[in-house]
């Protein structure tokens, strides 16, 4: 104990032990940190600190509209972007809340976790954080549309064909371009082809300081690969194409895009 508190006085950083069984069969801290947090916190070392002391908030993952107790409607978000991002923003030195829908991903080391699944869930934990935020990221694939009279039990399987009505969930990017003032806020969209116009038209309609596009009908583009291929929007139109890349070197490409837009 002596030697670790005067190693961290020296200025050394550990890769501390986690919980878990150990080999004598008992359950406690002592295993050996799995390969992922080691290399996380080797990569921490040589980062570039360049967001010292900002809040950062991003949004990652699918939302979940309830049908039933039991069904529910979704998309193919996986999150692995915005956790990208999370980890990226977190190894440059900002403080980190990540607002996630319902991933199978480890939650990334030093980053508040903030677990949701419907839209309006998510909406919520936003706008709460949303004052106190410098740069916002909407990674999260939010709902367009959600149901408007979920059933309270199970909807039992009938021989004719079930009509559900839907309705628009709030646009929370569009609320939050109506709300901000120093905050940078980027945005995120899907499209199934390579148009400029409607990243153009979103860019200017939702008051965003940059947005990240991508057409998921590329291969190594879409929902649940480990690579991107994204073309940057920010303020009149400027565009940036990026070639394809990993989701973690896309996101030290859109980081490095937010601090130009901050001088």
């Amino acid at each position: 104990q002596r030697n670790v508190l005067a190693l961290l006085e020296g200025g050394f950083r550990f890769v501390w032990p986690e919980k878990g069984l150990l080999a004598s069969g008992k359950t406690g801290e002592g295993r050996m940190a799995p390969e992922a947090a080691i290399l996380s916190e080797l990569n921490a070392l040589f980062r570039k600190k360049d967001l010292i002391g900002k809040r950062v908030c991003i949004t990652a993952g699918p939302t979940l509209e309830p049908i039933d107790p039991v069904r529910f409607v979704s998309n193919r978000s996986t999150g692995k972007m915005g956790y990208a991002l999370a980890e990226e923003a977190e190894s440059r030195g900002a403080l980190v809340t990540l607002i996630s829908g319902p991933v199978a991903l480890p939650s990334p080391p030093r980053v508040k976790m903030v677990k949701i699944e419907t839209a309006e869930e998510m909406g919520k934990e936003v706008s709460r954080v949303f004052p106190e935020t410098d740069i916002l990221i909407m990674s999260a694939a939010v709902a367009d549309y959600t149901f408007k009279s979920p059933s309270p039990v199970k909807i039992k399987k009938g021989e004719k064909s079930l009509d559900l009505s839907l309705i628009r969930t709030k646009d929370i990017l569009l609320e939050l371009g109506r709300q901000k003032k120093k905050q940078i806020l980027v945005g995120f969209a899907a499209e199934t082809d390579s148009s400029d116009v409607e990243p153009l038209l979103k860019l200017k309609r939702k008051n965003l300081d940059l947005l990240v596009a991508n057409n998921i009908t590329l291969e190594g583009a879409g929902f649940g690969s480990d690579t991107n291929i994204a073309t940057l929007y920010r303020g009149h139109g400027e565009k940036i194409s990026l070639p394809k890349m990993s989701k973690r070197a896309l996101a030290e490409k859109i980081f490095d895009s937010i601090l130009k837009l901050s001088g």
